[in-house]
């Protein structure tokens, strides 16, 4: 059975043109969200994976309506494979129950995995620069140093 998903990020957005696409393509059941897809919570998706059994086809319209980020997306679709569940995206071109679909999938998943380690490499040459010239990293303190001395002050009278 071909199952669809569609998201949009807002309730003001629509989702006729994913839903068409997806009736066209021959889903049979179309689960739906419409939250922003950086949220990890997403009802619509959590249903629609565990109705997905063995043999059945999850299919998007496009690849960023699923996951939160390439490396989410890699993470799922392995599950679903293992689950012997394939994907489809349509406006992608990927099939994961071909040959060529898993490959391209799979070649996606390896430049997620090298985007990742090069923020990783990026993110750590960049703090280490902000240390050498002296600066601490993390967010500003709420508190300024005399609201913690007025804090400490009533604390110490017992207010």
């Amino acid at each position: 059975m071909q199952i669809g998903y569609v998201r949009v990020s807002t309730n003001d957005q629509n989702t006729d043109l994913q839903r068409n696409a997806l009736n066209c393509a021959g889903c049979e059941l179309i689960f739906e969200d419409k939250i922003s897809g950086t949220k990890a919570e997403r009802p619509g998706l959590k249903k629609l994976l565990r109705t997905l059994s063995e043999g059945d086809t999850l299919v998007v319209w496009k690849l960023d309506r699923l996951g939160r980020s390439m490396r989410h997306l890699v993470v799922l679709v392995e599950e679903l494979r293992e689950r012997g569940i394939n994907f489809r995206s349509l406006t992608d071109s990927i099939d994961t129950s071909t040959p060529m679909g898993r490959f391209f999938f799979h070649i996606m998943g390896a430049l997620a995995e090298m985007e990742r380690e090069l923020i990783v490499e990026r993110t750590r040459a960049g703090l280490a620069a902000a240390r050498a010239q002296g600066r601490v990293g993390g967010r500003r303190p709420k508190l300024t140093p005399e609201q913690w001395e007025q804090a400490g002050r009533l604390l110490a009278a017992g207010e």
